[in-house]
């Protein structure tokens, strides 16, 4: 009897092992597909805050709409950024995910009235630079 509770002690001890490693690795295999996304936003002279405000007052909140997170937004602190220049970062689930969000983004109707509307007296975007990320296996932020 004593041998019968340690072999089925071992087996719901494996058994849990095995399904636990299972779990982790699947939540790994996903979070291996979240890409971050870095953009940097040059504004035309004169339209930093312009460029802020409609980030303010409309685009985080479209993004949202079309499943990109916004992780955070910063300013650079040199002498020739500062003036003009605008950095945030997306957390997408996948590159797909990316990629579509975007798609969805640009043929949204009301994103095209506040582009239109913030660019009425002339263009407020001078450059954008774009780049995807994975986190490393060693990351805070994964």
């Amino acid at each position: 009897m004593n041998k019968l509770i340690k072999t089925a002690g071992i087996s719901l001890i494996s058994l849990t092992i095995g399904l636990g490693a299972g779990v982790f690795m699947s939540s790994s295999a996903q979070d291996e597909s979240k890409v971050f996304e870095l953009r940097t936003y040059t504004a035309t002279p004169g339209n930093l805050q312009n460029l802020h405000a409609r980030f303010r007052d409309h685009t985080i909140r479209i993004f949202g709409n079309h499943g990109m997170k916004v992780v955070g937004f910063w300013s650079p602190t040199s002498e020739e950024e500062r003036g003009d220049t605008l950095v945030y970062m997306l957390e997408h689930a996948s590159q797909e995910a990316a990629n579509a969000s975007w798609e969805a983004f640009g043929q949204d109707p009301e994103w095209a009235g506040v582009s239109e509307a913030s660019n009425a007296n002339g263009r407020i975007l001078a450059a954008v630079e774009s780049k995807f990320m994975v986190a490393t296996d060693y990351s805070p932020m994964k």
